[in-house]
């Protein structure tokens, strides 16, 4: 990929969603050489069953910082509260912005298809404002002059990897997250305000092998790895050329494209 930015940015709605979802492909992006950015859309204010939300605001905020910090991440800070995320002109105009300044070429966001509509809706956020990258007259907040270069939207799989009404959701690409999992694990156990409440809240007895167990099932799923993340690649319409796929470049190895999931798409679109 000379010649070409080598830049990578994750966001997710809450604190921890990076860790348990995407981390461990953020990571092997750091180390292919990317400049890597992380960012939560909502501070996770509702994440506690005691705490004011002034007070569990700053500790998950200090929490995302530290995980962040564990990669070398520039860490972009979140923009409302919990269960307040909305696809809605002024949001998208502050995410816009904040897309714009960072300028990735690969943008790792959550899947469009999940449990909870903030999940979803930071999904359709994060397309809308690299898609409005490149519009003089869409107006962000604050202003930031648009881009031009090409770039690439890959979806996790939705937390549970079924979407909201229990159907299974497969991955195009599988990546292979084996070599990184302490690294990913230290980042989410960096999470601590969140094992009580995860516990209480979902159910999930010990949220660090929740996370294992997933990877592991993801890793199942290709075929191939003991540990995987799965990722959609979005449409290139409006993004780049029809062949930019720079995460399978930077990764190489680690990467499986489900050639069965690749043929459901052929046709006069993937032309």
């Amino acid at each position: 990929m000379e010649g070409t930015r080598k830049v990578a940015f994750a966001i997710a709605a809450h604190p921890d969603d990076i860790e348990f979802m995407m981390a461990g492909t953020l990571i092997l992006l750091g180390q292919a050489g990317y400049e890597l950015h992380y960012m939560n859309v909502a501070n996770g204010s509702c994440g506690t069953v005691t705490l004011p939300l002034e007070e569990i605001v700053a500790i998950r905020t200090e929490e995302a910082k530290a995980a962040a910090h564990l990669i070398g991440a520039v860490y972009h800070p979140s923009l409302l509260n919990d269960i307040e995320i909305f696809y809605q002109r002024t949001l998208l105009a502050k995410v816009g912005a904040v897309i714009r300044r960072v300028d990735a070429n690969i943008l790792l966001v959550p899947s469009p298809q999940d449990y909870m509509e903030d999940h979803a809706n930071v999904s359709r956020l994060a397309v809308s404002g690299a898609l409005c990258r490149t519009m003089r007259n869409f107006p962000t907040d604050p202003p930031v002059a648009p881009t031009e270069g090409d770039v690439a939207i890959y979806h996790a799989l939705p937390y549970g990897l079924r979407d909201g009404l229990r159907r299974r959701i497969l991955a195009g690409h599988y990546v292979d997250v084996t070599s990184v999992m302490a690294l990913k694990r230290e980042m989410l156990a960096t999470h601590k305000s969140q094992k009580e409440w995860l516990d209480r809240s979902q159910g999930l007895d010990a949220y660090l092998k929740t996370m294992e167990e997933t990877c592991a099932e993801v890793g199942t799923m290709s075929g191939r790895f003991r540990y995987a993340e799965g990722w959609r690649r979005h449409s290139h319409l409006g993004f780049s050329g029809a062949d930019f796929d720079p995460l399978t470049q930077a990764l190489e190895d680690k990467v499986i494209v489900d050639q069965d999931y690749e043929r459901e798409l052929e046709g006069p679109f993937s032309t």
